[in-house]
């Protein structure tokens, strides 16, 4: 017993009259509409997210600051170290885990709405609409020959796009190189090579990502777009064209009934085609393109808004909706990703507040041990003690092992704020009975003013075999 695979046969044809199918430049057509302004509004949080973060001072220093050189992390008014990195990684596991929920539940909203990729393209064709006009305007002048308003209108493209591909650079290097030294750097061409190698080739990526490549990096190098189609289920809100109400497509004067004509409500006047960022038809069903913008729908309820008819002909629905049947929200892919995702976020949480704010790293000499004169046998070691507070304070280091050793080390540390000691200790073993040939210790480091929230840090202790 066999069962086939539901398909839908396309015409090769209109796929390939689509702007992705040609194989040419895409020219997007001007609109407006409700999902246009929320993305709008989203995109303007988060370009003052990014552009004016980088420029926050907190406590005399850069509010966020990657600094690779000196090992510190600042964000606002904590500092990580390299020893926080698992914080770094947690961070990324519940922002793929916060993705996959949010695929399963209205599919690639990320895409449309905040994605860096599709941000900058936006803003790239804004560009190309103020100095080449609209898309009609954009296709002749792409046939035209050159001329000096030709010339004009391309440079007056170009210069803007490397204008915002260098602002974008220098926040973006700004992060981990401090913003205001470099921005004077930079107008004073008074750049590091290595400074200057990272802002050229963030201004050149993003010029041509966003300029050139666009919805190539979508469709054929991202490869969140070729997954996503396995996160899917028949509930998952995705943009869908509806056949039952649209077909058969027609052109037709306004005020007449479609359905004395055999027409659905589908007037195939292409804007939906004409607007869509990666040039699909969203009318020959999902594909892997759609990036979720809405794009589409905000054209098409304009029509529809002129035409008299009801809203809705494309919009985000799922499978079963379409279908005549309801979208399940409780179901169990979703519930359980909502799960994970809230007790990932519960134990970071817990993670940041309890991470220490004081660290000992400990090192042992290369020489094993040595017998001092008094024939003890001692261990020395190199503690690496770091204050990550932002104030200073004093500490003390103890030794946690059994009866007869003994440690020889300063009796407090004064450490500034997010300093770093090293401290040559060492451990004696002063026991009657000689020690085993390797004994497990332990370093405990602890504030003078906090010794409840101490650190320990295990190592051993060598001796040798005694005959």
């Amino acid at each position: 017993m066999s069962e086939r695979i539901p398909a839908k046969i396309i015409d090769a044809a209109a796929v390939r009259n689509t702007p992705a199918g040609s194989g040419g430049p895409i020219h997007t057509k001007a609109f407006s509409g409700r999902y246009r302004l929320f993305r709008l509004l989203g995109v303007g949080a988060l370009f003052a997210l990014f552009f004016g973060t980088a420029w926050l001072t907190w406590n005399q220093r850069q509010a966020v600051l990657w600094d690779l050189v000196n090992r510190k992390f600042h964000i606002f008014g904590a500092t990580y170290w390299p020893q926080d990195l698992i914080l770094l990684s947690a961070i990324l596991i519940i922002a793929a885990f916060g993705l996959f929920f949010i695929t399963v539940a209205a599919g690639r909203i990320w895409c449309g709405y905040t994605c860096p990729q599709s941000v900058w393209t936006w803003v790239f064709m804004w560009a190309e609409k103020v100095t080449e006009g609209d898309r009609h305007q954009r296709v002749r002048l792409d046939a035209a020959p050159w001329t000096a308003n030709k010339v004009l209108r391309r440079g007056a493209k170009h210069g803007i796009w490397l204008g915002v591909s260098l602002i974008t650079s220098l926040t973006f290097v700004g992060y981990f190189t401090p913003i205001r030294e470099l921005s004077v750097g930079l107008l004073t061409m008074d750049l590091g090579p290595q400074t200057a190698f990272w802002v050229f080739f963030f201004t050149a990526a993003t010029y041509i990502n966003a300029g050139w490549l666009r919805e190539k990096v979508c469709r054929d190098m991202c490869p969140y777009g070729r997954f996503q189609s396995v996160m899917f289920d028949r509930d998952t809100l995705v943009i869908s064209y509806d056949a039952a109400r649209g077909e058969q497509r027609g052109a037709r004067r306004k005020g007449i009934d479609p359905a004395a004509q055999g027409l659905g409500d589908c007037t195939d006047c292409t804007l939906c085609v004409q607007v869509c960022p990666t040039g699909i038809d969203i009318r020959n069903g999902l594909q892997y393109e759609c990036i979720g913008c809405a794009a589409c729908i905000d054209a098409c309820d304009s029509v529809m808004d002129k035409m008299g008819y009801a809203r809705g002909l494309i919009r985000y629905t799922s499978e079963s909706a379409l279908e005549g049947g309801k979208t399940h929200w409780l179901r169990p892919r979703l519930v359980g990703y909502a799960g994970v995702l809230a007790v990932m976020i519960g134990l970071f949480i817990v993670a940041l507040l309890e991470r220490p704010l004081m660290s000992i790293d400990v090192t042992r000499d290369r020489n094993l041990f040595r017998e001092n004169g008094a024939g003890q046998v001692e261990n020395a070691y190199s503690l690496k003690v770091i204050n990550k507070r932002q104030q200073p304070g004093h500490y003390q280091i103890s030794l946690d092992a059994p009866a007869g050793f003994s440690l020889m080390a300063p009796h407090t540390l004064y450490l500034n704020a997010e300093d770093i000691l090293d401290v040559p200790v060492n451990v004696i073993w002063d026991g009657e009975q000689w020690p085993d040939p390797r004994k497990e210790i332990s370093f405990v480091l602890s504030a003078v003013d906090n010794e409840t929230n101490a650190v320990t840090v295990a190592s051993t202790f060598l001796a040798p075999v005694r005959r």
